[in-house]
């Protein structure tokens, strides 16, 4: 497996393929609130098993702060650490591309004790999100 940051037309159509078959098709999140002008500026990463797309994210830097989102893993290759994986290139792209000092997120609550075993701490109330109670979460990083 390796997870890479899109550039070829092909790996943005990858990332939307996983994202439509986790959240659109899987979750049942409305096509209008999944895909927004965000991904334009947003930098898209992906993992793939061989030529196989499995997972995707994207990751945006707000307030100096950097942002993870759209995290997602293909039903039949979850608890393989692909989702470890792509956090952790997540992290070593902030840590070694940007000048922040802490990555945050909004974590569905099936999703917290993932989070957590990477490192991240919760914080605030549950919210819903796409009809999907969330929590929003933070680690400090090392530049």
């Amino acid at each position: 497996m390796k997870c890479i940051i899109a550039s070829k037309q092909k790996h943005f159509y990858d990332q939307v393929r996983i994202r439509k078959e986790v959240f659109i098709i899987e979750q049942q999140v409305p096509i209008e609130e999944e895909y927004d002008e965000l991904d334009n500026s947003a930098i898209q990463f992906i993992v793939y098993d061989h030529e196989t797309p499995i997972a995707a994210a994207r990751f945006r830097i707000i307030d100096n702060k950097g942002k993870v989102e759209r995290v997602c893993v293909l039903k039949n290759h979850r608890k393989q650490g692909v989702g470890k994986l792509i956090m952790n290139s997540i992290e070593e792209y902030a840590i070694n591309h940007t000048n922040i000092h802490k990555l945050v997120l909004n974590a569905q609550l099936t999703a917290l004790s993932f989070y957590k075993k990477l490192g991240f701490t919760e914080f605030g109330d549950i919210f819903l999100d796409a009809n999907i109670e969330h929590k929003s979460m933070y680690k400090e990083i090392n530049n």
